[in-house]
């Protein structure tokens, strides 16, 4: 990546989700300006420097994804942690044949916009309340708390996307409704301050991407179909 592209990166405007938290520390950071006591204007430096972060951690990049109706893409900015054979979630009634599943850690550093894998219709969404473990455990996927979605191709294949919240996160937020159609790349929601993302393959779809490797939300190919 150029110079040029980390900085359009870094200085990305923030997703309007970020409003809250922006107000809530230019109201601290203010309020501690106006107080004239040591303790209130380090927490007013503190309320300052959230803003900071969140505008950082929220920031929401236009992205471009490759050409190609053939494609299936990341759903998330991160690292692969894990590319296995196993049966989709239960939830998203997609069978219980093992399909390959791509898991993408997001630390608190990457751009947490989560992203459609390819074009098609929503047809199943299943949020599920739970725990807060890491989430680059491979038990995260059935324990935490997590969103889960099924979309329907045009050719009638399902591709499931399950959003994970981490040990910080507390919140996962879906921007789309069932019966809704995206487009490849277009976005379908976020989780709050570290989590993880899965992408579960149409059944003999295998992925070309590798444990380790960096995704890039909605431009990293991740199978071809």
């Amino acid at each position: 990546m150029s110079l040029i592209q980390s900085l359009k990166l870094v200085l990305s405007p923030p997703h309007r989700a970020a409003t809250p938290f922006l107000a809530a520390g230019a109201f601290v950071g203010i309020i501690g300006r106006l107080t004239p006591w040591r303790f209130t204007r380090l927490i007013g430096k503190a309320g300052i420097a959230f803003s900071a972060f969140c505008l950082y951690f929220f920031r929401d990049p236009k992205r471009t994804p490759p050409p190609g109706s053939d494609l299936v893409l990341a759903s998330a900015d991160g690292r692969v942690t894990s590319v296995s054979l196993v049966a989709p979630p239960a939830a998203l009634e997609m069978g219980t044949t093992p399909v390959w599943r791509v898991s993408t850690f997001l630390s608190v550093l990457d751009v947490h916009i989560n992203r459609m894998p390819a074009a098609g219709q929503v047809t199943k969404i299943a949020y599920h309340a739970g725990k807060f473990l890491n989430a680059s455990l491979d038990k995260a996927s059935e324990h935490n708390e997590r969103n889960e979605i099924r979309l329907t191709l045009a050719d009638g294949r399902n591709i499931g996307v399950v959003q994970i919240a981490g040990l910080i996160a507390r919140r996962i937020l879906c921007f789309v409704e069932e019966g809704e159609h995206l487009e490849a790349g277009e976005r379908f929601g976020l989780i709050r301050f570290g989590s993880r993302t899965d992408v579960y393959l149409p059944p003999a779809v295998e992925p070309i991407v590798v444990e380790g490797q960096t995704m890039i939300g909605g431009e990293t190919v991740l199978a071809k179909l």
